[in-house]
C-alpha cells in the first residue's frame, strides 16, 4: 500500500487562513504551522530558561507542527463561526476527529502510535505542552492582526483586541513574558529590528 499520510499533510501549504477578512498578506496552514511552532518552541524555551519549567522543547515542535493538520480535509474554519455557538464547536469538533482517523488510516499500522500521539492532542496527551501550543496558536494570530494592522488594514482591528484579551487569561509567566519582551519588536520595521539587541 503506498502511504499518503505524507503527501497530505504536505497540502496544507493549499489551505488558506482567515477566510472572513480582507488579508494584506495571505497566510497559509503551512506558514501558520510553521510559526506556530517556532512560538511554542520559544514559549518552552523561556519558560525552562526563566521559569524553571521541564518543557519538552522538541516534543512542542512536532505537536504545534501537526495541530491543525485536519484542516487539509476540512477546511479553514473561521473562529467567530466555530466559536459562535456550542452546538457547531461540538459538531466541529466531531467532524476533526473523523478528519484525525482518515489521516491515520492514509499511515503503515507500524507508524500509527507515533502520529496518533501528535494529531490526538486535546486527548489527554501531554496537557502542558499542549497547553503551550495553544498559548502559541493564539499568539501567533495576535501577531498577524499586529501585522496587518501594521500595514494599515483596518479589519483585523477586533480580532487583535478579542485575541488579547483571549491571551491575557493563560496565566503562563512564559507567555507573559514574550508578551512583553518579544511582541513590541513585532511593530518595529527590518531597519528598527537589524538595531536591535
Amino acid at each position: 500500500m503506498e502511504n499518503a499520510f505524507y503527501p497530505l499533510v504536505f497540502r496544507q501549504k493549499y489551505i488558506r487562513r482567515w477566510g472572513l477578512m480582507r488579508n494584506l498578506t495571505t497566510e497559509t496552514l503551512s506558514e501558520h504551522s510553521y510559526e506556530v511552532a517556532v512560538t511554542a518552541h520559544a514559549l518552552a524555551v523561556i519558560g525552562n530558561a526563566l521559569f524553571g519549567r521541564g518543557y519538552d522543547t522538541g516534543r512542542v515542535v512536532l505537536l504545534a507542527l501537526y495541530h491543525d493538520v485536519q484542516e487539509v480535509f476540512t477546511g479553514d474554519l473561521p473562529t467567530p463561526v466555530k466559536y459562535n455557538d456550542p452546538g457547531i464547536r461540538k459538531s466541529y469538533a466531531a467532524i476533526e476527529r473523523k478528519a484525525t482517523d482518515q489521516f491515520l488510516s492514509k499511515l503503515d499500522g507500524a507508524l500509527v502510535p507515533e502520529y496518533e500521539a501528535l494529531l490526538k492532542l486535546d486527548d489527554g496527551n501531554d496537557p502542558e505542552l499542549c497547553r503551550l501550543v495553544h498559548a502559541a496558536d493564539k499568539l501567533c494570530a495576535y501577531i498577524k492582526c499586529v501585522e496587518e494592522r501594521k500595514g494599515g488594514n483596518g479589519e483585523f482591528r477586533s480580532a487583535e483586541k478579542s485575541t488579547a484579551a483571549a491571551l491575557d487569561k493563560y496565566g503562563l509567566p512564559e507567555l507573559d513574558w514574550f508578551r512583553e519582551h518579544v511582541l513590541p519588536a513585532f511593530e518595529c520595521d527590518l531597519d528598527e529590528l537589524q538595531s536591535r539587541g
